[in-house]
């Protein structure tokens, strides 16, 4: 009997929790779905090659410049949290966000047997743009890619350079294989003497990238400082989560029943390695590079290398002190401060 009245109020007490947090995002979801005056906040899926890819378009004035936002992975989409960072730029940026193929809100399970390849990607990546250019009625777009996204974002641009005018890098990738080579080189420096890491660094094959490599090059970074997202955020992030004005509850529970074997597929194929930079040195649009020097996770040191060889119209490297891979999430207001700098310069 005692236990059953303990059970009634526990459950009494969760479903109370249960409707003031629900009660929670509806108010703070809507609040962020607002449209600013003059500008224009409209998300869609658009369909791209036979695939119903999600975006959001946000700006405070729709005059303002278009940028397009590629996110990392492949396969992880930031549309979870990345209103808190992309919406810092939103005043001298319409900024469209893209969950890519099959991943994030694009996610459909329909399509997880379809292999992925570089032309998928690079048709997908097109087809996109000409779609943002003529639902915006711009002549040509920005494209701001970080990690995976400034790879891909590289050879669009590099492919399609009458489609854009300005490419932004961030924890910018040149080369899969490279990079997993100059990290195990790094690691070899920090790890004299310490057997756990080396048995770790013994999981990671610069030719292939599985689970195991993935969880042991993580546990490297944070053990010796170097995390992918070094500091917390400088933003809330429950509340970021729980006022998502794009999530719904479907959402989430799609989120995190998705399958991401198809991206660890792609992985392992030699398409994700066709799109390495190496001998790409001739850009037809202004190149920028922001990277962290703490940045192993993709060697700022390479990039900086990258960014010495190739010829462009213009070019400029900043690097952001102290921190890490994930800068425009845990330094937002530092990365935004940095990217209104260089819209100045060359807007």
């Amino acid at each position: 009997m005692k236990f059953s009245k303990v059970f009634k109020n526990l459950a009494s007490f969760l479903l109370i929790l249960i409707s003031f947090i629900l009660i929670l995002h509806f108010i703070g979801s809507s609040w962020n779905r607002r449209t600013p005056k003059g500008g224009i906040n409209e998300s869609m899926y658009v369909d791209i090659n036979g695939s119903k890819q999600w975006i959001n378009i946000y700006g405070k004035d729709k005059n303002n410049p278009v940028l397009l936002y590629l996110h990392g992975g492949p396969g992880s989409s930031t549309s979870e949290i990345d209103y808190a960072f992309t919406r810092k730029w939103a005043d001298i940026y319409t900024v469209v966000t893209w969950d890519q193929r099959n991943c994030g809100k694009s996610y459909d399970k329909n399509q997880k047997d379809i292999k992925l390849t570089k032309e998928i990607f690079m048709d997908d990546g097109k087809v996109l743009t000409e779609f943002i250019r003529s639902f915006l009625g711009v002549d040509k777009i920005s494209i701001l890619g970080h990690s995976w996204g400034s790879l891909y974002g590289a050879n669009l641009v590099l492919e399609y350079p009458d489609y854009y005018n300005l490419f932004i890098g961030c924890g910018q990738l040149v080369d899969f294989v490279e990079n997993e080579e100059a990290f195990i080189a790094e690691t070899r420096k920090w790890a004299k003497g310490d057997e756990e890491t080396l048995k770790l660094l013994e999981k990671i094959n610069p030719e292939e990238i599985t689970m195991d490599s993935i969880e042991a090059k993580n546990k490297i970074l944070k053990k010796y400082g170097y995390s992918v997202m070094k500091d917390m955020p400088d933003y809330f992030m429950p509340a970021t989560i729980l006022f998502n004005p794009n999530y719904s509850i479907k959402d989430w529970i799609s989120y995190f029943q998705r399958d991401r074997q198809i991206y660890l597929d792609f992985f392992k194929a030699d398409e994700f390695k066709s799109f390495s930079l190496k001998g790409k040195y001739e850009y037809k649009v202004p190149y920028v590079n922001i990277n962290g020097d703490m940045d192993y996770t993709v060697n700022y040191k390479l990039a900086q290398e990258y960014f010495n060889r190739i010829r462009a119209p213009k070019k400029d490297l900043y690097i952001m002190k102290n921190t890490s891979h994930a800068l425009m999430i845990s330094k937002s207001q530092e990365f935004s401060d940095l990217l209104h700098k260089i819209y100045k310069k060359y807007q």
